[in-house]
């Protein structure tokens, strides 16, 4: 792949790292950054990154870019010109990417020279540094791997969707009520003295939608005010959703999400084994079928398998949620756990009883899902027996008055499903630009 490059001093076409195998023997154009420098003696060796690979570069003695080379430092933008040589058989590097070649410089422009960097960027740091220095740490080899990964997640749950006949929409993040019915919101000052809201969910929309394209899903930020500060909540953090109409009962949605979670994993194996190894974590282990328990079931076998009193029988907690994936693993061989039957009081005002369920991924909850109220009389019920007034909801209940169709759905948190596929410590490390109650970029409070 070549791109038009502007330069002051040359009309070479610039070529992408990744396709320097193909101009071997060949001068060529790359522009990158330098991930590292190295002297020695009067050469000088660069690793220059691009946005689709790295390779190692070398400076001979009589070059006129010597001068040039010593001066560079690392992360500095740059322009090179250079012939594609074949490393000599000693040197090749099989498990590396452009491992059997490197770059000869002849030429090189200094784009914008990096200042002197306030730490090694693949030196291991702290949370509070990593996050801090976010604009510099995002460049290093860690992080990328990361959202590269992520990127990936996100594109193969779409395109699993899609192929299963599911239709994007863009939800809106400014809304005039709380879907949750309860769960705590962010307020916005809105026009004419109103009060709006930053979204806890795109559920209404996407309910919505079904009536229109009877599958629709979307990927939504959303917004949570609670004060958590904790390694697996965020307050702003991306959600997969998807809504469905037509089914019998929630078991059809599950089957959907089994076979999205499952193309998931196949293309991530597939296209990032490197990151995979890079991270020490294994390729998530998805069979045809993921054990499903009850919630009193697995409460159960909790008890019995790890001899736990479980104290709170209405909810999982999050050992609840490690001990059965550790358990269901051995048993199943299988990272994903079906959890079904939740108590309709733990959960939204519009989930039918006995037809909501979690999916657990390697100890971590990542998906929540049901059959949804279709009835309209009966959603108004429902409503008044959670004390909220329906006439808020007007907007909403429409869908239900003009032949809503039984529908289900779910929803997956893109940051968790990164966190786990990675085995990553904290869902900071899964975001790039986290928000919680300590932090907008920067920390509000130390």
């Amino acid at each position: 792949m070549v791109l038009s490059f502007l330069s002051n001093s040359t009309s070479m076409q610039r070529t992408y790292i990744k396709d320097l195998g193909s101009k071997i023997g060949s001068e060529t154009l790359i522009c990158g950054w330098v991930s590292v420098r190295r002297d020695q003696g009067k050469m000088v060796f660069f690793d220059i990154r691009d946005g689709s690979g790295s390779v190692q570069c070398i400076v001979l003695p009589d070059s006129q870019a010597i001068l040039v080379a010593k001066e560079i430092s690392t992360e500095s933008a740059v322009s090179i010109e250079g012939i594609v040589n074949k490393r000599p058989e000693k040197n090749i590097q099989a498990e590396k990417a452009n491992g059997d070649l490197e770059l000869q410089i002849v030429k090189i422009e200094v784009l914008n020279m990096a200042q002197t960097l306030p730490f090694e960027l693949e030196s291991e740091l702290n949370l509070d540094t990593l996050l801090d220095h976010r604009p510099l740490t995002l460049r290093n080899e860690r992080s990328r791997n990361i959202f590269r990964l992520q990127a990936t997640i996100a594109e193969a749950y779409r395109n699993s969707l899609q192929k299963q006949g599911f239709v994007e929409f863009q939800a809106p993040a400014i809304v005039g009520g709380d879907a949750e019915g309860g769960a705590a919101a962010f307020k916005v000052n809105y026009y004419y003295d109103q009060t709006a809201y930053l979204a806890t969910s795109p559920q209404f929309y996407k309910e919505i939608m079904v009536n229109a394209f009877e599958r629709s899903f979307t990927f939504a930020k959303i917004f949570r005010a609670e004060k958590h500060a904790t390694p697996r909540h965020l307050s702003e953090l991306t959600q997969m959703d998807f809504e469905m109409g037509f089914i019998k009962d929630h078991r059809d949605v599950m089957k959907i999400l089994h076979d999205v979670i499952v193309d998931v994993v196949k293309e991530v194996a597939e296209r990032h084994a490197d990151i995979l190894k890079y991270f020490s974590a294994e390729i998530p282990q998805a069979p045809e079928e993921f054990p499903t328990f009850t919630l009193a079931e697995a409460q159960e076998i909790i008890s019995k398998e790890f001899n736990r009193t479980i104290e709170d029988t209405s909810d999982m907690s999050p050992e609840d949620e490690r001990q059965i994936c550790e358990w269901a693993k051995k048993k199943y061989g299988s990272d994903f756990v079906f959890i079904t039957d939740y108590p309709v009081e733990k959960r939204a005002f519009y989930t039918y009883q006995n037809r909501s369920f979690d999916l657990i991924f390697r100890g971590l909850e990542i998906n929540s899902g049901s059959q949804r109220i279709h009835d309209y009389n009966e959603m108004i019920e429902k409503m008044k027996s959670r004390g909220l007034d329906p006439e808020k909801f007007s907007y909403y209940l429409q869908a239900h008055k003009y032949g809503f169709p039984p529908h289900g759905g779910s929803s997956t948190g893109l940051e968790r499903i990164t966190m786990k596929m990675l085995n990553l410590e904290n869902i900071r490390e899964a975001t790039a630009f986290p928000r919680d109650m300590n932090r907008i970029d920067t920390r509000l409070s130390e």
